[in-house]
């Protein structure tokens, strides 16, 4: 794939590449919306990756190329960088990634660029393609600069550029990126940063199966909706307590002020919040601000005109999720004899309150978990952002085979529009590494 790489960037750009940086997609096993919480989650890295192909240049222009004939070039000048947040288009992911590490270090005359691109990652698939190419850019910029930083201050660069392109991410992806490394899974905390080995357990291969619905975050306001209401729920519950509400950002915030179990948390949310959805009346008589107050200080640009938000569905998933968590790591450090089956009791409770409670999945993901589950998943969940996107299944190794022929007739044959994607859509993956700089010789 290198060899192939550069005979395309010769013939590209008239030369050949310096270097090479590769970062990974991932998939997330437990943890669904709750790393923009506060809360740990526990992703791998896999094989599939974004891989590109560098020549840093004298002049201070960048130059973009894609490997897929689906991506237009780009080239800007490096002076100048401009992020069109209404067309989350290919090349803004790695505007983002650049303009990161620009603005970390204050480059005044930044190093210009040639760069070839190729991914293997399903674009929006819910495997986390677009925080991938932003952390490959950010690396890029980093190594063509002559810079250095350390893995887990890239992490926290990439996860605040991405919001360029306007989506509230909470870090898993951008981290599990870099911290990953080959055969362990991690759990992944924040503020700080740090990143435990989940060793998973030997008898069972993870799944990922792609529902072929694709969903991009940054191109619609489901995603920063979920954001939203999990800040007012957040707000609420702070002011029900009497703390300093206004301060208050994160479910995980109120939690560790008030010193309390996730348990007492979901307690507290059914004394609280009304399941019946809030109106931003409600809201604004809560807690004694304007609608003025609320749009221009809470709520992020494209969800200012939502009208009702779900605050007790949204933070009795994020309690309870972040507690799934926590036991599947438990289960795996432990390793009982009944393991594989604990965790894919975990997956499946993450799934159903994924979709009763968050509301994130669709009817494709739907029918898809219960194909797995009818076919020997022992645990089967949505994974990434949801509505859309890929599911990832826990299945025993000596059944992998009947598996995966099994969901290919059930889910991918049976629709025209799928069966050409087939055989990119379904595979077993193993915890892969995280992302590299490779150097010509």
């Amino acid at each position: 794939r290198l060899q192939k790489l550069k005979e395309m960037f010769i013939s590209k750009f008239g030369s050949a590449p310096k270097f090479y940086v590769r970062a990974p997609g991932r998939v997330n096993l437990i943890g669904e919306h709750i790393d923009y919480c506060g809360y740990a989650v526990l992703p791998m890295a896999i094989e599939q990756d974004i891989l590109i192909a560098v020549e840093p240049v004298k002049t201070q222009v960048v130059q973009l190329a894609n490997t897929s004939s689906l991506y237009l070039d780009f080239s800007t000048s490096v002076n100048n960088i401009q992020i069109n947040k209404t067309k989350p288009q290919w090349h803004n992911y790695f505007l983002c990634g650049l303009k990161g590490i620009q603005e970390h270090f204050g480059l005044n005359n930044p190093t210009g660029m040639n760069c070839l691109l190729d991914g293997t990652i399903p674009p929006s698939s819910g495997l986390s393609s677009s925080s991938a190419l932003v952390c490959c850019a950010a690396l890029v910029t980093l190594r063509a600069n002559g810079k250095t930083l350390s893995k887990a201050e890239l992490a926290e660069i990439c996860t605040k550029s991405e919001r360029y392109i306007g989506t509230e991410g909470g870090g898993m992806d951008q981290s599990i990126s870099f911290l990953a490394e080959e055969g362990t899974a991690k759990l992944i905390e924040f503020s700080p940063l740090r990143a435990t080995d989940v060793r998973l357990p030997s008898g069972a291969a993870f799944v990922i199966a792609n529902s072929c619905v694709e969903m991009n975050k940054a191109a619609t306001s489901h995603y920063n909706i979920r954001v939203m209401e999990c800040r007012l729920a957040t707000k609420l519950l702070s002011k029900s307590k009497d703390l300093d509400w206004k301060k208050m950002l994160r479910l995980h915030d109120v939690q560790s002020k008030l010193g309390v179990s996730l348990e007492e948390m979901l307690t507290i949310v059914e004394e609280v919040l009304h399941p019946e959805p809030y109106s931003t009346e409600e809201i604004c008589k809560c807690l004694g601000i304007s609608p003025e107050e609320l749009r221009s200080q809470i709520l992020s640009q494209n969800t200012q005109d939502v009208s009702t938000f779900k605050l007790y569905q949204r933070a009795k998933h994020v309690y309870s999720e972040a507690a799934r968590v926590l036991e599947f790591k438990k289960i795996c450090n432990e390793a009982p004899a009944n393991a594989i089956q604990l965790l894919g009791e975990l997956m499946n409770q993450s799934y159903i309150s994924c979709r009763e409670m968050y509301e994130c999945s669709c009817p494709e993901l739907d029918r898809l978990v219960d194909i797995c589950l009818q076919f020997g998943a022992i645990g089967s969940r949505l994974t990434g952002a949801g509505w859309g996107g890929c599911t990832v299944s826990m299945v025993p190794t000596d059944k992998l085979n009947t598996f995966l022929k099994n969901v290919k007739k059930a889910y991918y044959q049976t629709d025209v529009q799928r069966l050409p994607l087939e055989n990119n859509s379904l595979f077993a993956t193993k915890p892969g590494r995280g992302a590299l700089v490779f150097v010509e010789a």
